[in-house]
């Protein structure tokens, strides 16, 4: 945050005290402290979620000043996000999930989904991964 001070990106500082605003606002609800890598990329998952929902609406309504905002956003977001897996890495990790779950149709897909949750740990767009999922257990 300081840097972004020092360097006078007001656009950088404000996603920053957005991003310490949340992570302070779920400790005071839950009454803890997020001291896990992973509960902050939650935090920061959540919040990339929320502006490519607001981007959606904002394209709807022709609000295209409003949508760059938003993605804008999402790029500074994204700095702080570990990397994405590959398209290789996923579909790796989506066979071997559909293996070791056994799943031989979409009734299977929920066991799936947590197996491959837990192996991407943020890495990687869930709702893209449901997408692939559907469409290899309905062939």
């Amino acid at each position: 945050m300081k840097n972004a001070m020092r360097s006078g990106s007001k656009d950088e500082l404000k996603v920053i005290r957005l991003i310490l605003s949340a992570i302070k606002q779920i400790e005071i609800d839950k009454q803890t402290i997020l001291d896990k890598d992973e509960q902050i990329l939650d935090i920061l998952n959540k919040m990339v979620k929320q502006r490519k929902d607001s981007i959606s609406q904002f394209q709807k309504g022709e609000r295209e000043d409003l949508a760059q905002i938003e993605i804008e956003e999402i790029k500074i977001l994204n700095h702080y996000l570990p990397e994405d897996l590959s398209e290789s890495e996923l579909e790796s990790i989506i066979s071997d999930a559909i293996e070791e779950s056994n799943a031989v149709d979409i009734k299977n897909m929920g066991s799936v989904m947590s197996i491959i949750k837990d192996k991407t740990k943020g890495r990687a767009d869930m709702s893209k991964v449901s997408n692939i999922v559907r469409e290899r257990l309905t062939k």
